[in-house]
């Protein structure tokens, strides 16, 4: 990922596109077009399609603070992927989810910490917001979304703790009463963040899904957010050709 200036932006009502990477609706489809390449210590090109299948949109809009400053917006959390890079090994089909988080300030003026699962369902999916705010006061909101894209909230299954990550950031997810949930795959683990595969039991119901964990009291750290420009290069010009 490389932050980009105003320069390397193109948006139509269907395509976004950002540098040599893009963003397109195409018959029901997100078509994602990606040309970059990848941050250290694994320094490569990233190159090829990757499609998403909605199984179908939902308009969810959920506040994450009294103020609604912040939203999070589930457009698919039910979806069909195909991915096509061109690398051997990088071809495959599976499921996943299509969501973005929408703010007018800052994550770290507003939470101290948050942990976010999806839970891919018989019959749909599962998501788990957990936050805590920095005045001390908690979110937690559990919703079902089913295969049409009808969403409901629903009783969350108690928290379950997680082993922390590699950099120690605190972790937990929610379980049925008396299951251990485990990671079976990091995906990425950062000084402040942590995302990975999580296998939990919902209602009875066996799952593996995508889990975040993100401590904003480290990311506010000044020290810290120097590092990122390791991680997230910076390309203030670019042009179209």
């Amino acid at each position: 990922m490389t932050d980009r200036g105003r320069s390397a932006l193109k948006q139509t009502g269907d395509t976004l596109t950002v540098g040599p990477s893009s963003m397109r609706w195409h018959d029901g489809k997100l078509v994602i077009k990606v040309n970059e390449i990848s941050a250290p210590p694994h320094i490569s090109r990233v190159r090829g399609t990757i499609t998403v299948i909605p199984s179908a949109l939902t308009s969810v809009e959920a506040t994450l603070t009294p103020d609604g400053s912040h939203i999070w917006r589930p457009f698919a959390p039910t979806c069909d992927i195909h991915v096509e890079l061109d690398a051997p090994g990088w071809q495959w089909q599976g499921h996943g989810y299509f969501d973005a988080n929408f703010g007018t300030r800052a994550l770290e003026q507003d939470f101290s910490s948050w942990t976010w699962g999806r839970f891919p369902l018989e019959n749909g999916s599962a998501c788990f917001y957990d936050a805590t705010l920095l005045d001390g006061s908690a979110l937690s909101l559990s919703a079902h979304f089913d295969n049409t894209g009808n969403a409901s909230e629903t009783a969350a299954p108690p928290k379950a703790r997680l082993p922390r990550s590699l950099w120690a950031v605190a972790r937990e997810t929610r379980a049925d009463t008396g299951v251990i949930p485990r990671q079976v795959q990091n995906m990425l683990d950062a000084p402040f963040y942590s995302r990975s595969a999580v296998q939990t039991c919902i209602n009875g119901e066996t799952t593996i899904g995508v889990h975040e964990a993100l401590d904003l009291r480290r990311f506010r750290s000044p020290f810290l957010k120097p590092m990122l420009a390791c991680r997230v290069p910076r390309r203030a010009r670019w042009t179209f050709h």
